[in-house]
């Protein structure tokens, strides 16, 4: 027996060892953790239990079968992060570059299945060359079992993935799929095709960095939602971010312990300028709302004209979708449509109650956004809000002009709650415009055009350039005070904490894509 446990622990040993030691050191050159090393720090100390440690891949092409490493290129297990139980796998690069294999497929098609029985979130831990070019379509059909229990698993569990170096081809359908993409800036980047492809159909001279970086994904695209300095913050942003996130759609994410204290924030009552055209900004308005310094942005850096991520308020998870005077004066554009649509669905997948805060004055006009389909990219987030059946509050606190005040949670589209500021502005669109249109011939014949334009100006904002025509008509359940504005959303948040709603019987939706 003694010597039966002692070849058990040499394979272990060289299974722990990956591609060797040198390729260990290589990965630590690019200032890069080891698979094992991510891992371990990810999860609570000692809580990781690993599956198919010793699975090796079963290809004999190419003299593959004198080359065998234990794991075959990836490490899967279970284990727990701050207490709650997660599945993650983790590529290692050191063997083979972390290219995917038909082994290696199972292995994470076996943790996925897991976690999805017993309902708990998936963490990939990406760091791949792509497919293993030796096993042909082989490691192709790997790729497409991953992709087919990604779109099972959607809507489910959360389903996290961190680019922690390349992922290229085929591989980076599978993190698309997820719910949140993290990439390490300097060391991952994603692109279906690499720069040599790009240079030979269609002459760009391009980088790695310059086409598939974490700069690029993070600004450009919209493909990568958080963007972490180095592997440890990654693994740190994961674990932040799973915080705010139940286990599975069957459950609720739990409460921290919070007593009810004074909840007036008087710094609300000086955020909003006179002007009505003099931009502010929104991450005062969310800082004076929610507990302190919970707020965890996605997408920062992506479509800043609005701004989506979640917070605590009172303890209790929520999600939290604004526009951004500070950009674009906050209008709605497709990729900030698309932005917001897209967390919005997150958030009603995974019973995470979302609060709206509203300051837009309509949809970008232009010939490149009507070009690029602002028309079904604004129906998304439109779409996606009116889908949506966890609690939603919302608050206005400057303009809701036009469509965008419908689209941004009104109470129309079955926003729970509508409360307004008294700047609030409610109206089909500014006082300025509204008057050129309704006034125009009075204005003409006028002696004085531009005085009678500010005259019917200042008339017309009087009358509607406020949030009392819509609270006369339901539309705004209740005008507040910036300082209650804490106030009443805990109680609102927990009032609405047992909604229920039924819905027609179909099989889906058919959201404008």
């Amino acid at each position: 027996m003694e010597s039966k446990i002692k070849t058990l622990e040499e394979k272990i040993d060289k299974a722990h060892l990956g591609g060797g030691e040198h390729r260990i050191a290589k990965q630590h050159e690019k200032k890069k953790l080891t698979a094992r090393e991510r891992v371990n720090y990810l999860l609570d100390e000692g809580s990781f239990e690993e599956i198919g440690i010793l699975v090796t891949h079963r290809t004999t092409d190419f003299n593959m079968d004198k080359e065998l490493y234990y794991g075959d290129g990836v490490i899967t297990g279970y284990g727990t992060i701050a207490g709650r139980l997660v599945y993650v796998f983790a590529q290692d690069f050191t063997v083979f570059g972390g290219a995917l294999s038909e082994t290696h497929a199972e292995k994470i098609c076996k943790i996925m299945d897991l976690a999805v029985k017993v309902g708990a979130p998936l963490i990939g831990l990406n760091d791949s060359g792509g497919a293993r070019i030796q096993e042909g379509v082989r490691s192709l059909g790997g790729y497409a079992d991953i992709f087919y229990r990604n779109v099972q698993a959607s809507g489910v569990i959360p389903q996290l993935s961190a680019i922690m170096g390349p992922c290229a081809g085929g591989a980076v359908y599978s993190p698309a799929m997820t719910d949140f993409t993290l990439m390490v800036e300097d060391t991952s980047y994603m692109f279906v095709t690499g720069p040599n492809v790009v240079k030979t159909v269609t002459n760009e001279e391009v980088t790695s960095e310059e086409l598939g970086g974490a700069s690029t994904h993070s600004t450009k695209s919209g493909v990568a939602h958080i963007t972490s300095a180095n592997d440890v913050q990654c693994l740190e942003d994961l674990k932040s971010l799973l915080s705010y996130m139940p286990q599975s759609n069957a459950e609720k994410v739990p409460a921290l312990p919070y007593t009810l204290g004074d909840e007036i924030r008087e710094e609300l009552m000086d955020i909003i300028p006179e002007n009505p055209n003099k931009p502010y900004d929104m991450h005062e308005v969310i800082s004076g709302i929610i507990d302190t310094d919970s707020f965890f942005e996605v997408h920062k850096d992506y479509a800043e004209n609005i701004i989506v991520g979640f917070a605590r308020i009172g303890g209790k998870s929520v999600g939290i979708i604004a526009n951004q005077p500070l950009f674009l004066a906050g209008v709605l554009d497709v990729n900030s449509s698309k932005k917001a649509a897209r967390f919005t669905r997150f958030c009603d997948c995974f019973n995470i109650p979302l609060l709206v805060l509203v300051d837009v004055p309509g949809f970008l006009p232009g010939t490149d956004q009507e070009w690029n389909g602002i028309i079904v990219h604004g129906a998304k987030l439109l779409y996606a809000l009116s889908e949506a059946t966890v609690p939603r509050v919302t608050v206005i606190t400057r303009k809701a002009y036009g469509g965008a005040y419908d689209v941004m949670n009104s109470k129309h589209i079955g926003a729970d709650l509508n409360f307004a500021w008294p700047s609030a502005e409610i109206a089909v669109m500014g006082a300025k415009g509204a008057s050129e249109i309704i006034f125009r011939k009075e204005i003409s014949k006028a002696d004085d055009p531009a005085a009678k334009l500010a005259e019917k100006e200042a008339e017309y904002a009087e009358t509607f350039a406020n949030p009392y025509k819509a609270a006369q008509r339901g539309f705004i359940d209740e005008v507040i005070l910036p300082k209650d504005t804490r106030r009443k959303l805990i109680k609102a948040f927990s009032m609405l904490e047992h909604k229920e709603v039924l819905l027609p019987k179909k099989k889906h939706g058919n959201i404008p894509l």
